[in-house]
């Protein structure tokens, strides 16, 4: 049999951070029982019986009696190791997964009363078109799979993947990995359910093609990395938060870390904007329109990579944790919004505007520092999907069965033949074993009144950010 240990990526495992946080054996706790110091000067529990009162002769003596339980011993940790043996095989071990986690629904685990962070609540409005009419086999056998990678199957905590095409480098692999991960961090909590995946960045079931109403379409349920506001998409974290072995972006845990760092540099930041990447898109050509040069200087300092050199080179020039200082959810207060189609004069007022006012940049930057390092920590990437997957499997109207052509993939047969960087980054990013607190609770569902002024804000929030930008073009026109 061949183990697999994790490396060390600076980093306590969610499930240990977890169990950090809530356990006796970790902080201490509080006891309502007897204790004595022992003679080394221990504290032990003691059962005794006091005598309440003064006990005149034949009088009825009263005894009250204390006990103490003795601690239970903690639960051992169970750990899955990657077992490659079975690999040759092609097959998955037989018993891989428990039905169930005995510590988990044990009365004397540490039960969450932790609360998720707010977008969460986007998973109700992902799903909101299908509440009504629920999902048939039909909406995921005849019309999303048309765009779609792979289908996912899940029955009695195992998984089955039917391919349909082939991802962009890795991408459907490492969704299907941290999948995979899941299954061993909350095994036997995930409901049986089917869906359809598509990895490619650019969302295209549009809202408009599926109108509202008793005798409506229902839209396919197709799942993805992202989504807009005139399409329609179940919105799943992506692939990267496990590793993207071809550009060296390491599992979100370690970024995570090395992101820490880079917050602290602030006051050492240059007075331009950067950004690095391959100008694939038009908005991305657009934008190296604003770089530096001899005639103008747009507060922009932009640079392309080439990846085939930079894999060569050991990725030198684009360690991510040196670039990016922020992703968050809304305009001035987690990022500054740029133009779509004006970007390098909206580029030049945003910078002006941060070296102009330093401590309201700062306070953005820290908020949205403050929003990656505590909602976006990887044990709420993998809440969200156990949420997101148990809220869509409530709306299946059938009971999923593995399709003909689908195969069973289970850590083994992702890990055991992988290589390279590839292969690190799973096992870096690899659950060991079961966690011992269950996900956190779901927030309610936006109102439509708070869901009309979360919409709004955000919204005038851009309309502000463009009201002073005009007013900066205007006067740098009036002087010039």
């Amino acid at each position: 049999m061949e183990y697999y240990n994790l490396p060390s990526s600076g980093m306590q495992h969610p499930s240990a951070y977890a169990r950090s946080a809530s356990s006796p054996d970790v902080l201490g706790s509080k006891t309502h029982s007897a204790h004595h110091l022992d003679k080394g000067g221990a504290l032990v529990p003691s059962t005794r019986k006091a005598i309440l009162g003064n006990t005149p002769p034949n009088s009825t003596i009263f005894l009250a009696t204390t006990t103490t339980e003795i601690p239970k011993k903690p639960q051992q940790k169970i750990q899955f190791p990657l077992n490659c043996t079975f690999y040759i095989n092609l097959t998955c071990p037989a018993n891989y997964y428990p039905t169930s986690f005995p510590s988990q629904d044990d009365q004397d685990s540490p039960a969450t009363t932790t609360t998720c962070p707010d977008y969460f609540r986007w998973i109700y409005e992902d799903l909101r078109r299908w509440k009504e009419t629920g999902i048939t086999r039909e909406m995921v056998e005849e019309r999303a799979s048309v765009e779609s990678n792979f289908r996912l199957v899940i029955l009695n905590g195992r998984a089955y993947i039917e391919r349909y095409s082939k991802g962009f480098e890795t991408r459907d692999l490492f969704t299907q990995w941290g999948i995979l991960q899941l299954l061993r961090r909350y095994p036997g909590k995930l409901p049986d359910l089917d869906l359809v995946f598509s990895v490619s960045d650019k969302p295209v079931i549009k809202s408009a093609d599926y109108s509202t109403g008793p005798n409506a379409t229902a839209p396919p349920p197709l799942f993805r990395y992202c989504g807009t506001d005139d399409t329609l998409s179940i919105v799943f974290p992506d692939w990267s938060f496990w590793g993207w072995a071809e550009v060296n972006i390491k599992p979100w845990e370690r970024m995570l870390e090395e992101l820490k760092q880079g917050d602290k540099r602030w006051m050492d930041k240059e007075a331009q904007a950067h950004w690095k990447g391959t100008p694939l898109s038009r908005n991305r050509r657009d934008l190296l329109k604003c770089n530096i040069s001899d005639k103008q200087d747009w507060g922009a300092r932009l640079y392309t990579l080439d990846w085939k050199k930079e894999r060569q080179e050991g990725f030198k020039q684009s360690n991510m944790a040196s670039q990016c200082t922020h992703r968050g959810l809304m305009p001035m207060h987690h990022y500054w919004p740029i133009k779509e189609y004006d970007q390098c004069r909206s580029i030049k007022f945003a910078v002006e505007w941060g070296n102009n006012h330093e401590q309201e940049a700062q306070d953005i930057v820290e908020t949205a520092s403050d929003f990656i390092h505590e909602d976006l920590k990887m044990d709420y990437v993998y809440d969200y999907m156990f949420h997101v997957l148990r809220e869509y499997a409530k709306l299946l109207r059938y009971k999923p069965t593995i399709p003909e052509r689908a195969i069973e993939i289970c850590s083994e047969t992702l890990a055991c033949h992988a290589v390279g960087l590839h292969k690190a980054f799973m096992m870096e990013s690899m659950v060991k074993g079961p966690t011992d607190v269950s996900p956190c609770n779901m927030p309610p569902p936006y109102d439509p009144h708070a869901f009309r002024t979360l919409l709004r804000s955000k919204a005038n929030s851009v309309s502000l950010v463009e009201l002073w930008e005009q007013r900066y073009w205007k006067n740098q026109t009036k002087h010039n």
